[in-house]
């Protein structure tokens, strides 16, 4: 059966000085499966829309700010993860420049941000756990990972790089 995912895009943008990351605290929605967690930005790709500018317009909607230097760092294959059990794909990208002051809020939460150090500290889907150093590890080779889920869990983790 050919593996037909939802396309989304997931985004950690740093501070000026690589400090901090921006994240979303998703505390604005009861009804969000997400509630409570915090979260890179980013969404569901579109129809007719490449996944760079995919994220360069959920940036822009989510934080209010324009990416100016920005990286794939990974793809990441989630089989099982929606709510009732779809695949997704996700593109994640490291922003690294921005134009603008981002928002403080979005409807989907508050917008903080994080120390680095201090992201392993945080309420967050379990599987980020695992990816979320290969974002920020400066390795300047893409990470490709498949990470099933099953009932909200992460069952496995694997990933390679050239």
């Amino acid at each position: 059966m050919p593996y037909t995912p939802i396309i989304g895009t997931l985004g950690y943008i740093l501070s000026a000085d690589g400090s901090k990351v921006l994240m979303v605290h998703r505390n604005a929605r009861a009804d969000d499966e997400h509630l409570g967690k915090y979260n890179g930005l980013g969404g569901k790709l579109e129809a007719n829309e490449d996944v760079m500018s995919g994220m360069i317009r959920e940036i822009r909607e989510e934080a209010g700010i324009e990416c100016t230097a920005l990286s794939l760092r990974g793809t990441i294959s989630w089989p099982g993860f929606g709510k009732n059990g779809e695949d997704w794909l996700g593109f994640v990208f490291l922003i690294t420049a921005f134009k603008g002051e981002p928002y403080t809020e979005n409807p989907e939460g508050s917008l903080q941000w994080i120390e680095l150090n201090q992201l392993h500290t945080l309420p967050m889907w379990e599987g980020d756990r695992h990816f979320l150093p290969l974002v920020f590890d400066g390795d300047p080779h893409i990470f490709h990972g498949v990470m099933p889920y099953h009932n909200g869990k992460p069952q496995s983790w694997a990933f390679s790089r050239l």
